[in-house]
């Protein structure tokens, strides 16, 4: 099973996979979606095991989503290995899950129809860095509220 380790990595495989509707995907989930990076990037990528494993798109979605959990974690593969199944074929996920599912397969096929200018890839290249960065970052207790923690410098996180 290939795993996507790194950023650049990604980027290598999202230039191959160009002709594709992940672009076009992703921009339209910016828009209406701005501030669900994941749900952003799972359209960008969604579309990976089209390169990985032409073949069956429910094995390929589960695939792609393999590939890219350890880069850009849970949610991420998630919502990717969803984005192929319909809605009876839906089996795990929350109700959050399964709606953003829908939300993603419904800009996929909003993408297609369009043919509007979705941007170039290199743009795309901050979100995923920071999303990659969400998945490694360790839960810190007491933290709940603010998962990034206080900022630097602040007297929040001194007691």
């Amino acid at each position: 099973m290939p795993y996507v380790t790194s950023v650049s990595e990604l980027m290598d495989l999202l230039y191959a996979c160009r002709g594709g509707r992940g672009l076009g995907t992703a921009a339209l989930l910016r828009r209406s979606h701005p501030f669900d990076k994941e749900l952003q990037v799972a359209g960008l990528v969604h579309e990976l095991g089209t390169l990985l494993c032409p073949g069956d798109r429910t094995f390929r979605a589960d695939l792609a989503a393999a590939a890219v959990r350890p880069l850009l974690g849970e949610r991420v593969a998630m919502l990717v290995a969803l984005a192929e199944r319909d809605e009876r074929e839906e089996a795990g996920g929350s109700g959050e899950a399964r709606e953003a599912a829908a939300t993603l397969r419904q800009a996929r096929e909003a993408a297609a129809a369009a043919g509007l200018d979705a941007g170039v890839l290199e743009d795309w290249q901050p979100v995923l860095e920071l999303v990659a960065a969400g998945a490694y970052r360790p839960a810190r207790p007491g933290n709940g509220n603010d998962p990034l923690g206080s900022p630097r410098g602040s007297i929040a996180g001194i007691q």
